[in-house]
């Protein structure tokens, strides 16, 4: 069989050419308004986030913890002026799902009311003026992703008392936690790791983040 004429390859390479930024555009998840709205705030706050907040790739990774395993009900102790929880609830936003964030102190509160609305995500976020040491226990659940970052000594307790409440199959991660004896956190770290239906992982850039999997009920 003999190859096809020079012309027709050449033709058959342009075609392909300028369909190709078509076709892998058709493969993109198209972004929305509210995509742009949070990336622009996000980008013209980058440098601006202080009182206890994490750092960007540590909410890069809530935000990938959120979308890849579509989790909708979500429990964040700790909001601080709102860097995290904005993280969260953008993803929240592609999985149909809430936050409920909690955070003790009234001023830290009112500005992560005022971010979150100028984020465009109001809508994906309860956010709650709390003592965290009372609500864990008073709050009914269930949730399928928890995030901690708030008194470290009360880690322990929190996990405690929140990890009944956390569905198999949910994701219970905390903020400063590296799991290499960082001071104060060992006892929590044990905990986890001695906690049979709980997979641990430590990822170590940024602030550290300890992630650890419920295992469904019946699973190994």
């Amino acid at each position: 069989m003999k190859p096809p004429p020079l012309y027709v390859c050449a033709i058959g390479l342009l075609i392909a050419a300028l369909a190709g930024p078509d076709c892998a555009a058709q493969d993109r998840p198209q972004e929305t308004a509210l995509d742009r709205q949070v990336r622009g705030f996000l980008d013209a706050h980058r440098r601006q986030w202080r009182d206890m907040n994490v750092p960007t790739v540590d909410g890069q990774k809530l935000y990938d913890l959120v979308v890849e395993h579509g989790y909708t009900n979500a429990l964040e102790l700790g909001t601080s002026t709102g860097h995290s929880g904005i993280w969260i609830a953008w993803a929240l936003s592609k999985t149909g799902g809430k936050l409920i964030t909690v955070e003790i102190d009234r001023g830290r509160y009112e500005e992560a009311l005022a971010n979150f609305a100028a984020a465009g995500l109001s809508e994906y976020i309860d956010a709650r003026l709390a003592n965290a040491h009372d609500l864990v226990y008073e709050i009914e659940g269930p949730f399928d992703f928890i995030f901690v970052d708030a008194d470290k000594d009360w880690y322990t307790r929190y996990f405690e008392a929140l990890l009944p409440k956390l569905e198999g199959g949910g994701c219970f991660t905390a903020h400063n936690v590296s799991g290499r004896g960082r001071r104060g956190m060992g006892d929590f770290v044990a905990t986890l790791e001695a906690t049979e239906n709980l997979e641990t992982t430590y990822f170590r850039s940024g602030g550290g983040l300890s992630v650890s999997f419920k295992r469904a009920a019946g699973t190994e």
